[in-house]
């Protein structure tokens, strides 16, 4: 897949509008307990102060449901960019108006605005064409760095490049790169792993079943309509235990035998609820087998990252991606929405 890139364009002086995924943990304290999306965007961030851009990030945090919520502000993200960029990250106290117009007019060759939670206006999600269109009349050019939002019709995905010349961003681009590599030239058989809550997965397996030579399913996907149907095919492994507290030792044993075979391993959900220790037998299982496989791993998912890192196994992984539910919408369709509109506005 050939994308147009930040590294393909001048950019010198230039506005431009950044799209990164920014949805972090935050403490008790409110301050970014994990810092790894925020450092995913330091490349394609440092190649625009290199170019003297001026920089208009926009992300979201978390759900507010359409709302100013006072615990889901951007302001611990702004201190953290602070630190890892060493240099003035500003933070619009708005989404959109008159105070975000008049800083954007104020800013400088080199620096940076960051813009308040997308979530706290109701239209970022409602794909609002009004919203998309007044974002972008803040920049000159639309960069797409966010990867784990890329699967949303939301207005900073796919309304904003209505509007504007748009690309990719640096860490959108290596998602991409590595994930088709899986998808044209796997080492077979190709083995993936589904577990968690989405009731979406039931769909991913199903249009996987083409791709993979096994789907192997647990977690709460054993509790939705659709999944028994599914498991009467060759392809798509699990044994159902109702209450979706954790895969049967049958399950267990079966999938370690198929995860032993395995060239390729895409992994998203853990197997159960592996944080009480009554129910994480199964999600250990599983992790040590993908680990010991000697397979290709690429893992996607803030809840099966988390369960690596417990069982002290996520440095063992080849590739984490930065979304879990990303990650399966491109390896099921092949693109993704994001994707989609920065090429028809090529085209």
């Amino acid at each position: 897949m050939t994308l147009p890139s930040v590294k393909n364009l001048d950019l010198r002086r230039k506005t431009v509008l950044l799209r990164t995924d920014y949805d972090v943990p935050l403490g008790q304290d409110g301050r970014v307990t994990d810092a790894t999306r925020i450092e995913d965007s330091l490349p394609t961030i440092k190649h625009l102060i290199s170019q003297k851009a001026k920089i208009i990030i926009i992300a979201h945090l978390d759900r507010p449901g359409g709302k100013v919520v006072k615990g889901l502000s951007l302001k611990p993200v702004a201190e953290k960019l602070n630190l890892l960029l060493n240099r003035e990250v500003k933070l619009s106290t708005e989404v959109l108006g008159k105070k975000t117009d008049r800083v954007v007019k104020e800013l400088k060759p080199g620096e940076i605005l960051l813009l308040e939670n997308l979530r706290f206006d109701h239209r970022e999600e409602k794909n609002d064409r009004g919203f998309a269109k007044k974002m972008a009349s803040l920049a000159e050019v639309f960069i797409n760095d966010s990867f784990a939002a890329s699967h949303r019709h939301h207005a900073s995905i796919v309304g904003v490049p209505r509007y504007l010349p748009s690309v990719a961003g640096l860490d959108l681009m290596k998602e991409i790169d590595v994930l088709s590599q899986v998808l044209q030239k796997p080492r077979r058989p190709v083995v993936v792993i589904l577990g968690g809550v989405k009731r979406s997965k039931i769909e991913a397996a199903r249009k996987m079943v083409g791709w993979a030579d096994y789907v192997l399913v647990g977690g709460k996907l054993v509790l939705y309509n659709g999944l028994p149907q599914l498991l009467g095919h060759e392809k798509i492994k699990g044994h159902l235990k109702r209450d979706g507290e954790d895969i049967t030792m049958e399950s267990v044993k079966e999938f370690e035998k198929i995860i032993a075979e395995a060239g390729t391993i895409i992994w998203s959900g853990p197997m159960g609820a592996f944080e009480k220790e009554e129910f994480s037998k199964g999600t250990k299982r599983v992790a040590q087998a993908v680990v010991d496989s000697g397979a290709y791993t690429v893992v996607g998912g803030g809840d099966t990252e988390a369960a690596l890192t417990k069982f002290g196994l996520v440095n063992k992984i080849d590739y984490i991606s930065s979304g879990g539910g990303a990650m399966l919408f491109f390896l099921a369709e092949k693109t993704l929405p994001g994707i989609e509109a920065i090429l028809k506005k090529k085209r």
